[in-house]
């Protein structure tokens, strides 16, 4: 958040004193009409003024309700808390939700633009907007939405990048000493798992007598998928040499909890730089391998769905014609 308003008004206004004055560099004090204090993006909802803090609670404990995936909650609160401290440098006379206007909203999704924010994010971020006075008009705390009408932005389009064979294998090579992280890159260049997904392993979601493996998955949905014989050996080594302790998470960290989704992103880039793999890739990149070489390797869609937790059957067909199509396949996996 220190990034996203550098450039705000309040930054560039004379040092702020307690009785609401701000001075020249003389000395000379000027009349300044009170401004809050900007939220920090680490800083939660508690920040916000207390109105708008009581709607947000609200809005988050109808999602826990619903049983939202805390992942989703967590993004929601963010990206509404954003959306509040620019309110609230920008308009001093907004204290409540039905202060905040579609005009309000039209003019934060073009500050983001001027920012350089995609328009993926920014329509990520309209959602959650939608989303929390939706909860609002439902709860009758606001006769209606003022983001109803507000068109998405268009987002880019993105080819989705995935590793040839010789690149995976050398990243696989590059973490062979290290049994933890190699089981990291196999269990997604395996199973095509989702980097969250990953962290949130447990012990008790290995079976490896019955080669099997629970995944949480978004929306708080599981599925159970079988895992290979790479998979299966790859985490045999791993638990072999593994920190006994309380924690029950399946990958430690050297303090012995659980790593976090920065933690094994931050492991996928070091082995990438070890490959001297110079394209950009993510492990969203390695579940797109996995998928697509399944698909070359004859998975249906509907066995696609169900590696990857996908919840409609149209988003395994993406890597079903990727595999059938050479030339995309050329173009997809080009440096």
């Amino acid at each position: 958040m220190n990034q996203f308003f550098k450039n705000s008004a309040i930054a560039s206004r004379g040092e702020i004193r307690h009785n609401g004055n701000r001075t020249t560099d003389a000395g000379a004090k000027l009349p300044f009409p009170k401004r809050r204090r900007r939220l920090k993006e680490e800083e939660g909802p508690m920040n916000t003024d207390p109105r708008l803090h009581t709607a947000l609670t609200g809005f988050l404990n109808s999602l826990t309700a619903r049983n939202v995936s805390q992942h989703t909650r967590i993004a929601y609160q963010t990206d509404l808390t954003q959306f509040f401290t620019w309110l609230l440098e920008n308009d001093i006379t907004v204290s409540a939700p039905i202060h905040v206007s579609r005009g309000h909203i039209i003019e934060y999704l073009a500050f983001l633009a001027q920012q350089g924010r995609s328009g993926v994010t920014r329509a990520r971020k309209l959602a959650a907007i939608r989303e929390y006075f939706k909860y609002l008009v439902a709860e009758k705390l606001l006769p209606a939405s003022p983001a109803s009408t507000i068109a998405m932005p268009k987002k880019e389009c993105k080819s989705q990048v995935f590793l040839r064979e010789d690149e995976y294998m050398k990243l696989l090579n590059a973490a062979a000493g290290n049994s933890r992280d190699y089981a990291i890159l196999q269990l997604f260049l395996q199973t095509g798992i989702r980097v969250a997904e990953l962290a949130g392993l447990i012990l008790s979601d290995i079976d490896l007598d019955q080669g099997e493996m629970l995944i949480n998955g978004k929306g708080s949905k599981q599925r159970t998928i079988y895992l290979e014989m790479k998979a299966s050996q790859a985490l045999k080594s791993y638990l072999s040499v593994r920190p006994q302790g309380v924690d029950q998470h399946l990958f430690l960290n050297y303090r012995g909890t659980g790593l976090s989704v920065r933690d094994v992103m931050d492991i996928v880039e070091k082995y990438g730089k070890a490959a001297g793999i110079t394209k950009k890739f993510s492990c969203h990149s390695l579940r797109h391998t996995c998928a697509t070489y399944k698909a070359k390797k004859g998975y249906m869609p509907r066995d696609l769905q169900q590696l990857l937790g996908h919840e409609k059957p149209e988003t395994s067909f993406i890597y079903v014609h990727l595999a059938n199509d050479p030339k995309k396949m050329m173009q997809q996996t080009s440096l």
